[in-house]
């Protein structure tokens, strides 16, 4: 097969390193041809398709586009270099409507003539939905947001349709047999009052005269059912059900550890080289998406680009898009490798403010190549001097969506009780500051009298527990690998 690229990763990233210094490199991109090498894959969770290390996200300019920018070809150069995960949301602006037109050039809307089916299997698209309740009539809570750029949107529901009507559809309502998304996220988890809102209707009975959340109707939705009343016609426009964070790891292990269900499939989790300077998620969420089977996601690889601005903060227009390819000091390839070298993590997703013909100044190209890694393809040794460099960055507040940085905590609602001679101990999971939690260790007195192995808690009615027939009062405490105590 003829290459577009038949440079090799290696020299690619050289050449790369090279024209960001500014030297003349030009002449070597003769050698450019027509096929992108193949790309790398990974299985994710549950889902029947692998997916590319790279992911396209729904964002940059896809949300935000400026004037010289053409959307639908960032999209249509993911598909050609063969990236198939493809993020959007409805909160993202015109994001859906822009990839229904990449979808038309692609022949991916159902019911036409020349719809590639066995393309669309091949993929897997993913919107998102910020709303809490299930239908209309909802109470304001503290911490609980309820929303959707849709005009008239009323209920979970509703969004999930209009995800439909403007991926396939004609933006207006319609949309065809045979429409599906392969994952519709709860977007951006970020509070324990949300989660007690969108488990309305799964940990407790749907009543007609009380409202539910939107959890429940996803499942309707992903389930072909109707127990909510919002899915009249038993449509099963959903895969999987998934979530999204970017702040607050109690509140996404408090949300896996609810589901003993089995709904959710996939995590969309904010993780990058400055993860450890906040209340991190490498040693605390995703290990329990891990054990719980669930596919993972990173996302602000380049801390929403703060990496490479002076003033921290999400996108709101097209001039606050990041258009350039990283910077000698901080290589853009770093931090992409990073991010994939952190175990359990399957792909992200990178949004692409800028594509150009020459593959040196183009962001999606480049980060193609920069994601061709395998999950242990970096040594300890390297990451922590790309955590050095980074920790530098944009006046050491990259991250500015995430929580601040906490302690190693000892174990959580420690409760203990003596029956028949047998005194039982029990915890909730700690949680994780710089180093991975070890274990915990069992204290009567000044002696240690137990050791229990730490995992990840899969379910919060199944907490840790120890038991010993010496009666007296229990300490416990949680060690990480690095002999701190908590």
């Amino acid at each position: 097969m003829k290459k577009k690229y038949p440079v090799s990763r290696r020299d690619f990233i050289r050449l790369t390193g090279t024209a960001t210094a500014g030297l003349a490199v030009l002449p070597l991109l003769g050698s450019f041809a027509d096929k992108a090498p193949a790309p790398m894959m990974r299985p994710f969770g549950r889902l029947k398709n692998k997916v590319t290390t790279l992911g396209l996200g729904g964002q940059a300019s896809i949300q935000w586009t400026a004037d010289d920018v053409d959307p639908v070809s960032i999209i249509t150069k993911a598909f050609d270099l063969g990236i198939n995960y493809f993020d959007t949301s409805n909160v993202y602006d015109l994001s859906q409507l822009h990839y229904h037109s990449a979808f038309e050039k692609m022949n991916l809307i159902p019911g036409q003539p020349n719809y590639d089916k066995k393309l669309r299997e091949s993929i897997t698209i993913t919107s998102k939905t910020l709303m809490r309740w299930g239908r209309p009539g909802w109470e304001e809570k503290e911490n609980v947001r309820n929303k959707s750029n849709g005009e008239d949107v009323q209920t979970a529901a509703d969004d999930i349709r209009r995800t439909m009507t403007q991926l396939f559809g004609d933006g207006k309502g319609y949309y065809p047999e045979g429409s599906y998304v392969d994952i519709v996220m709860v977007h951006a988890l970020q509070a324990i009052e949300e989660n007690d809102i969108l488990y309305k209707g799964i940990e407790t009975p749907i009543k007609p005269d009380e409202n539910f959340g939107a959890l429940v109707v996803l499942k309707d939705f992903r389930d072909g059912t109707n127990f909510t009343g919002t899915n009249p016609k038993n449509e099963k426009l959903i895969n999987h059900i998934g979530f999204s964070g970017h702040n607050n790891p109690e509140a996404m292990i408090d949300f896996m550890q609810r589901d003993k269900y089995g709904l959710l499939d996939a995590l969309l989790v904010s993780i990058n080289s400055n993860d450890h300077l906040y209340f991190n998620m490498k040693h605390n969420v995703i290990p329990l998406a891990k054990a719980k089977g669930i596919g993972v996601i990173g996302m602000k690889v380049f801390g929403a680009g703060t990496m490479y601005k002076e003033v921290p903060g999400f996108s709101r227009e097209p001039n606050q898009i990041y258009r350039k390819v990283g910077s000698a000091e901080l290589p853009s390839h770093e931090l992409i490798e990073y991010v994939l070298t952190t175990p359990g993590v399957d792909t992200l997703i990178i949004g692409i403010g800028h594509i150009d013909e020459d593959p040196l100044k183009c962001q999606l190209t480049q980060n193609y190549y920069a994601s061709q890694v395998k999950p242990d393809a970096m040594s300890e040794e390297k990451r922590l001097e790309i955590e050095a460099k980074t920790a530098k960055a944009a006046g050491e507040r990259t991250n500015f969506f995430q929580l601040d940085k906490i302690d190693l905590t000892g174990p959580r609602d420690l409760k203990q009780e003596t029956i028949n001679g047998i005194t039982k101990v029990t915890w909730q999971t700690a949680y994780a500051a710089e180093n991975p939690i070890s274990h915990y260790e069992i204290m009567l007195e000044n002696r240690m009298i137990g050791k229990v192995d730490h995992k990840p808690q899969t379910l919060k009615d199944e907490p840790f527990a120890f038991e010993t027939k010496t009666p007296g009062n229990l300490k416990v405490y949680t060690v990480d690998k690095a002999g701190h105590k908590a």
